[in-house]
Parts: C-alpha cells; sequence; structure tokens
C-alpha cells in the first residue's frame, strides 16, 4: 500500500484518492472535452481520439459498476484513470495528457464539480423556500398571529405568514450568492498547463465550451492557483448554515412546551432511552450544530491559502475536503428542515395567546402610536404608556382591563376608540405601510414571492 519507494508517513499525507475519487465524473468529463480538442486541433488523430475516447467510456463502466481498481499506488484520481485507460486501451493512452498538467487538470475538476453542487444546492434551497411559503400560505388563511419576539421577550403582534416570508427573503439572497459563486467558479483553467500555458496548439475557448463553462481563465498563474471560486462557494454556504440554524432555532424554541407554538412530526424527531414523553428536536439541533462545520471549513480553506506563492503548491490539496464537505453538511441541513416544516403542525391558539397575553403586553406600542397620532410626543407617550403597563403588571391586568377611564387620564387626547386600537386585528390591521405585517401587505408578500419563487428567481 501506499506510492512505491516512499516513506509511509509521506504516502500517508499525499494520497488523496480516498476523497478525490468522487471527482471522476469531473475527471472523465475533462479528459473528453480535453482529448476532443486535441482531435480538433490535429494534435491527435482522430481515430486515437476515438480510442481514447472509447477508452474512458470504459473506464466510466467500471467505475459505476464498482469494478474499478483503484490504487493508492497512483495516489489521486487522476493518475488511477488515466493509468487504467491505458491498461484498456494501449500506449495511445498516454497521449491524453499531451498539453496538459495535473495542475490544470485538478483545478478544472474541481471547477466542474463546484459548479455542478451549486446548481444542486439551489434546487434544495428551492425546494425549502417552497415548503416555507406553502406554510406561509396555509397560515395567512388561517390568519394565525403570534408575538415576534426581541431580546426573546415579546414586542408585538404579527401574522404567522409574514414570520415566515422573513426566513423566506433570507434564503432568497442564499440563491442569489450560490448563484454568483456559480458564476465565478464556471471558468476553465485547461491550457494553463502547470503554470506557464501549453506548448501545444490548444484551444482553451473549445475546452471550456465543451465542458460548458462560461469562459477560459484569462491568466496560466491564476488558473492553476486560484481557489477563491472554492472560498466563495464556502463563504455563501457559511451564510447560508446561519440562515439554516436560525430557522432550526426557531423550531427547536417553538416546539418546547415552554413555547408550545409548533409540534414537530413523528419523521423528524425522536424519542428518549428513558422518558417515554419525549418528542426531541434532534434534527433541528443537528442543524444548528454542523453550522460550525462549514465555518470550520471556510476558515481552513482561508488559511491553507494565505500566503501561497503562485503558482501551484501542494496545500491546496487541502481545498478538497474541506469543499467536500461543506457541500454535503448543507445539502443535508437542507434536506432536514424541508422536511420538519413539511411535517410542522403550527397551534394557532397558542400563538394567539402568547400575542394577547397580559404578561407580554404586545400591544403596548399600540397604545403609545395612538397617543402620537393624536399630538403627543412620541416620546412622551412612550413613557407614560410604560408608566400605565407597570400598573397593570402590578395588578395582574391587560391594558384594555384598566378600563377607559384610566387611559383617559394618560391624556385629554385620548377617546373612546381607544380600546379598540388596543385588539390585535387594529394593531395588525395598523401596520399597513410597505414591509409591514397588516393582511393586505401580507397578501401582497405571498402573492409576490409565489411569483419570483415559481420563475425560480
Amino acid at each position: 500500500m501506499g506510492i512505491p519507494g516512499k516513506d509511509p508517513a509521506l504516502s500517508a499525507i499525499h494520497v488523496s484518492i480516498d476523497f478525490d475519487r468522487r471527482l471522476w465524473r469531473e475527471d472523465l468529463d475533462g479528459s473528453r472535452a480535453h482529448v476532443r480538442m486535441l482531435g480538433e486541433r490535429g494534435v491527435l488523430a482522430p481515430e486515437e481520439v476515438q480510442t481514447i475516447l472509447a477508452g474512458l467510456d470504459r473506464v466510466a463502466a467500471e467505475i459505476e459498476a464498482g469494478t474499478f481498481p483503484w490504487r493508492e499506488a497512483y495516489e489521486d484520481v487522476h493518475l488511477n484513470i488515466e493509468r487504467r485507460l491505458t491498461e484498456l486501451v494501449g500506449p495511445v493512452g498516454g497521449k491524453l495528457h499531451t498539453g496538459r498538467s495535473r495542475n490544470d487538470q485538478v483545478a478544472t475538476d474541481l471547477r466542474l464539480w463546484t459548479v455542478r453542487r451549486l446548481a444542486e444546492l439551489d434546487r434544495e434551497v428551492a425546494a425549502l423556500g417552497t415548503q416555507l411559503l406553502a406554510q406561509a400560505h396555509a397560515a395567512f388563511e388561517r390568519r394565525t398571529v403570534l408575538p415576534f419576539y426581541t431580546h426573546l421577550q415579546r414586542a408585538q403582534p404579527v401574522l404567522l405568514a409574514h414570520h415566515l416570508l422573513a426566513h423566506l427573503e433570507a434564503l432568497g439572497r442564499d440563491r442569489e450568492r450560490l448563484a454568483a459563486a456559480r458564476e465565478r467558479a464556471a471558468e476553465c483553467p485547461l491550457g494553463a498547463g502547470a503554470g506557464a500555458g501549453s506548448g501545444f496548439p490548444v484551444d482553451p475557448a473549445r475546452s471550456a465550451e465543451l465542458l460548458g463553462f462560461r469562459r477560459a481563465c484569462r491568466n496560466s498563474l491564476d488558473a492553476v492557483s486560484a481557489r477563491d471560486f472554492a472560498l466563495e462557494t464556502l463563504a455563501a454556504l457559511s451564510i447560508l448554515m446561519v440562515h439554516l440554524s436560525r430557522l432550526a432555532e426557531e423550531l427547536i424554541l417553538w416546539s418546547s412546551q415552554e413555547f408550545g407554538f409548533v409540534t414537530l412530526g413523528d419523521a423528524v424527531t425522536t424519542g428518549s432511552s428513558i422518558m417515554p414523553q419525549k418528542r426531541n428536536p434532534d434534527g433541528a439541533e443537528l442543524v444548528r450544530g454542523k453550522t460550525g462545520r462549514v465555518f470550520g471549513a471556510l476558515q481552513a480553506l482561508l488559511v491553507a491559502n494565505k500566503a501561497l506563492p503562485l503558482a501551484y503548491n501542494k496545500d491546496l490539496q487541502e481545498d478538497k475536503e474541506a469543499l467536500f464537505d461543506a457541500v454535503d453538511t448543507a445539502r443535508l441541513s437542507l434536506r432536514v428542515l424541508t422536511a420538519s416544516l413539511r411535517e410542522a403542525h403550527f397551534h394557532d391558539e397558542r400563538m394567539r395567546e402568547a400575542a394577547e397575553a397580559r404578561a407580554g403586553y404586545a400591544n403596548a406600542t399600540e397604545l403609545a402610536d395612538y397617543l402620537a397620532a393624536r399630538g403627543m410626543p412620541f416620546r412622551e407617550a412612550h413613557a407614560a404608556v410604560r408608566a400605565l403597563v407597570e400598573q397593570a403588571r402590578a395588578e395582574g391586568k391587560r391594558l384594555q382591563d384598566l378600563g377607559l377611564e384610566r387611559l383617559r387620564a394618560i391624556s385629554p387626547v385620548v377617546d373612546d376608540d381607544v380600546l379598540a386600537c388596543l385588539e390585535t386585528e387594529a394593531a395588525l390591521a395598523r401596520r399597513a405601510a410597505p414591509m409591514g405585517t397588516a393582511p393586505e401587505r401580507v397578501r401582497e408578500a405571498l402573492a409576490e414571492a409565489r411569483a419570483r419563487w415559481s420563475d425560480g428567481d
């Protein structure tokens, strides 16, 4: 095992076949594009091109069938495939590497892998967004109300649909970041050689076209050494995981008995080894926990790239495990939260009780706004209502339970309609400015979100 003639410790740190073999599809596609380009440029004869392409197809069939002989002696996926190709088709297989280096080959493979995985991740984000939108629509039809929180203290009543749409907005920005990362990753390094460019009449633009890249890289040194596409991907995934973790945290809190806002289904929760009553939100908790894992991948690759001189250095082998793991983690986290939302049952009455409970005084701002709208400076209104809240709290009453006369004692601007302004529906309706939680605004937001997400934007 290991590389013949090399110290076992060097083999252990140098050999990458255990993790980079997952690039085999991209390596084969890159090789097919390269050999076709060489044929078009007259570097290889037509019969040589056909022989090599047929051999690459046989390699692909072996890998898919699980019969491919992966060997540590050949270090990585690239040499494993090339050596097996030569075994299958003879010495002509060695012509595949004409005009190419492993430096531009591995950079091409990883960029192609990244572009494809980012497209898949976008579909996973879209699936989660679609589930959020479905729950928001259903909650709007039920007119479900809950308090939103600041400092984890009850603040003001909002529609649950409005709250869920806030998470959808964050996911929309995540899709934009993933798309931007995909765009910048889609540059083809083939033709850069080891770093100085190729001595053969290669056509990098044609290689890029055959692989579906938007263009070829512009500079050979940059082409083989740049990993900022991987860093940008990891940064976008880290921000995505922040948003997934925030959603997961709310599902965890809301599903506790203390909140009681939601019940998560049996399919996405677990039990206890000794407590039969438990329904643990382990899926959401693991999403929250795995966020740090993606952050760590970004930090690891930032450090690995720091102060690297041009062009290729073996440090860059560290790009793959970090990127692979982060993509896998983000994909799994998206699927867990999509399933969690699909299985979620929201408790409308409990949410409304929390929004209207006397302990929270979520309608206090409505009274302050009422006074300010009638000419009282807002700071004075704020102080007056704060004092009234303290009185109500001491007496164990809601603001409206204090009665009309005590409310009128605040200011002569208070009229008979003051009690109506303290009702939940009135509080919601008043938030009719753009971005607000008023039903008409939320209805518009739902329609806009449906159009945007159904179009794949």
